[in-house]
């Protein structure tokens, strides 16, 4: 999974079948040190995600199997170049878009692990996104929105398909959440939801009107989806 592509999908097959993660048993010792160092730069913690491996797409379906494995194993990985190429993080994305075509996108904040970045509410499936032996794409979106923004189901249409956006190691599900408010409408009262927390996991709201508005800080991802959009 080196180049960007786009599969545009309707149904989700991600069953969790428990398998060991080598990377993580075979390179503990230095996994357990990296996430130490981490931890003194940033209050985080080792909790449990999800990762996948076996990606197929096929017509309008896809498919994966995902493991469980500790946040700190997944941090390394990331933080050292991916060396296990047959692991991919498989995510969920909302991607916000208000009645005048506006998307709604998040910067993160700085105790975060992913600290700057701008993209839609979203994150690595855990365990509490497991529903009759799968992963809940769906319900992990629905979750991650109303953290992030305080927006619930009810303030927004989820559209029908989900557009995967393969990009490096990352496959992201983009779905569509279409709101009746304008995105500086969205704007507005996802803010007055960070102003009422005391340590938001957003820093910022950008909204993305056009590829002008695209920047660096954006991972792939986002930004490739973001260009089919504008380009239709």
């Amino acid at each position: 999974m080196t180049q960007t592509a786009i599969h545009r999908v309707t149904t989700l097959d991600l069953p969790v079948q428990p398998r060991p993660w080598s990377f993580a048993v075979e390179r503990r010792a230095g996994i357990d040190a990296h996430f130490a160092v981490k931890q003194g730069e940033r209050p985080i913690w080792n909790g449990r995600v999800l990762l996948a491996r076996d990606p197929v797409f096929a017509a309008e379906h896809f498919s994966a199997s995902y493991f469980e494995a500790d946040f700190a194993s997944m941090l390394a990985w990331r933080d050292w170049g991916f060396p296990d190429q047959e692991v991919f993080n498989g995510f969920g994305m909302g991607a916000l878009r208000g009645s005048d075509g506006a998307f709604v996108l998040g910067e993160m904040g700085q105790h975060t692990s992913n600290a700057g970045r701008i993209y839609f509410p979203s994150g690595t499936p855990d365990l509490d996104d497991i529903r009759d032996g799968a992963v809940d794409i769906a319900g992990s979106v629905e979750r991650e929105v109303e953290e992030e923004t305080g927006l619930t189901s009810k303030d927004y249409r989820a559209g029908a398909h989900w557009d995967c956006v393969v990009s490096g190691v990352s496959i992201a599900m983009i779905r569509i959440l279409a709101s009746d408010l304008t995105g500086a409408a969205l704007r507005a009262g996802i803010e007055a939801n960070l102003a009422r927390q005391q340590q938001p996991e957003l820093s910022a709201i950008h909204l993305v009107r056009d590829i002008g508005d695209l920047t660096t800080a954006m991972p792939r991802f986002v930004t490739a989806f973001l260009e089919k959009q504008f380009a239709r």
